[in-house]
């Protein structure tokens, strides 16, 4: 079979020559095929240079021809220009094309004025979708993989017709990341619009709706025991620092932006807050998989399902310092000598009556968890993680049971009395979008001394971002929207 492709400027005439040349062959010849490519006039010159530039030929005038091998593989051959094909089709078919230059000019014209009206109705068809745009950073951490599948479903986005997915690797293979974006396009998700990865920080959270974060392993280099905690500060401190900078200048007023949860998680969220200009009830840290480790664990303890436990508090910094809180904490279908219907529930301070247990094994049982798992699988706790994430999200966006309570990190002004410099695990209900404390907690005078101490270490913590030596870190321009 001979394919040819036939490329030239819209409103060039004897590019209209040829198209009806070879037009008129493909429908005489059952093995003449062609491909044309239009190319607007303004475009012609850095498309061609380009093209030429990728083949190793040498050509300057419009059209350009070159012949596909379809059987055999491999980069086209080169054919010329228009003599060189008409030449071509006289000698090997004995076909021709005698076209008066009036015609030429006149066909030259309308191909462009069609082309001009193609695009024009296509930018129309384009500007009817509004797609929301979702943003993950990280997007080569295996948490990945496990969240896309039920991110892009209407339960977790109730209010997106269709979902724009943006992939952020800034150190990751490009490679890598396209085999994620065809893997995701594989699933064939409803909701699912377009996948666009991206590698360029600068490029990062244009027009976002929702920012997932999932940058734990902020340092690929293994920094010296004496510097270890110093060098990781200023990782996390200019990483966030940038990140919230970008968001505050691209991504929408009201975005929804998750700090998921892991290595300093609390300090992590404090920094990007510290440099985003957006509301500052847009950005949370994740304390949703810790909060489901304790309820695991009472819910082992308690002979039932882990989703029968409910509104277990985390206070503090998730990732270090934190306090489990089980003053509202619910059970149901408890099998004990008190039963009801399945929206009967029972406190879990009225069931469990060991105290040793709780203040001690129970502990012991949420902090070797994470461990654990980590030994186990020789990484972290990626399908926990995807499924607080999701968790959260739907809560966010409407999908949680009223008045049911979170374990979010927010900056706390206003809340609990409680400073508001830095981000703590606090309690919280959503709705409407919208994240609010729940009013009848009480906070004790020893967990509010263990939360002013954890407030103080972070601040400690953030006062080492400073460059060890000095030195200068690169950072992304930021242009501010219009």
């Amino acid at each position: 079979m001979a394919k040819f492709v036939l490329a030239g400027k819209t409103d060039c005439p004897y590019y209209a020559k040829a198209e009806l040349l070879a037009d008129r062959l493909q429908n005489s010849l059952p093995n003449f095929r062609i491909h044309k490519m239009s190319i607007l006039p303004d475009e012609w010159k850095d498309w061609l240079e380009e093209t030429c530039t990728r083949n190793g030929w040498t050509h300057e005038e419009s059209p350009l021809v070159w012949r596909e091998l379809v059987h055999q593989g491999g980069k086209g051959v080169f054919l010329g220009g228009f003599g060189d094909f008409l030449e071509h089709c006289q000698k090997y078919y004995d076909v021709t094309s005698n076209m008066a230059e009036e015609l030429m000019l006149s066909i030259a014209a309308e191909n462009l004025v069609t082309k001009l009206e193609l695009i024009e109705e296509e930018q129309h068809h384009a500007s009817l979708i509004h797609p929301q745009h979702v943003w993950i950073s990280s997007a080569l951490n295996p948490t990945c993989n496990l969240l896309i599948p039920s991110l892009l479903s209407a339960e977790v986005l109730p209010q997106a017709s269709t979902v724009s997915l943006h992939l952020l690797d800034v150190d990751g293979n490009e490679e890598e990341l396209q085999s994620v974006k065809m893997e995701t396009e594989d699933l064939a998700l409803p909701l699912l619009h377009k996948v666009t990865i991206h590698t360029d920080l600068k490029d990062a959270f244009q027009d976002a709706d929702i920012i997932l974060l999932l940058d734990d392993g902020w340092s690929r280099e293994e920094p010296s025991k004496d510097e270890e905690e110093p060098l990781n500060i200023n990782a996390i401190a200019d990483l966030y620092t940038q990140y919230g900078e970008l968001i505050g200048a691209k991504a929408k007023a009201e975005v929804k932006v998750i700090v998921s949860s892991g290595s300093l998680v609390n300090l992590r969220c404090s920094f990007l807050l510290n440099a985003c200009s957006t509301d500052k009830s847009r950005i949370v840290a994740m304390a949703t998989q810790l909060e489901n480790k304790a309820r695991a664990a009472i819910a082992n303890k308690l002979k039932v399902r882990t989703s029968e436990v409910t509104d277990v508090i985390v206070w503090g910094d998730v990732g270090e310092s934190f306090d489990l809180d089980l003053q509202r904490a619910k059970v149901f279908n408890y099998d004990g000598p008190v039963k009801g219907p399945p929206f009967f529930f029972q406190p879990v301070l009225e069931i469990i009556y060991d105290n040793e247990w709780l203040e001690t094994t129970f502990l012991d049982i949420v902090h070797s968890q994470q461990a654990a798992v980590v030994s186990k699988t020789c990484r972290g706790a990626d399908m926990s993680t995807a499924n607080g994430i999701l968790t959260l999200l739907k809560a966010w966006n409407g999908a949680s049971i009223p008045n049911q309570v979170y374990s979010v990190g927010v900056l706390c002004t206003g809340h609990y009395d409680l400073p508001g410099d830095v981000v703590l695990s606090v309690p919280v209900t959503f709705a409407d979008g919208l994240w609010s404390a729940v009013p009848d907690v009480t906070v004790g005078d020893d967990l509010k001394q263990k939360l002013l101490l954890s407030a103080s270490e972070l601040r400690k913590k953030m006062s080492k971002q400073e460059s060890p030596g000095g030195e200068e870190t690169d950072r992304v321009s930021v242009e501010q929207k219009p």
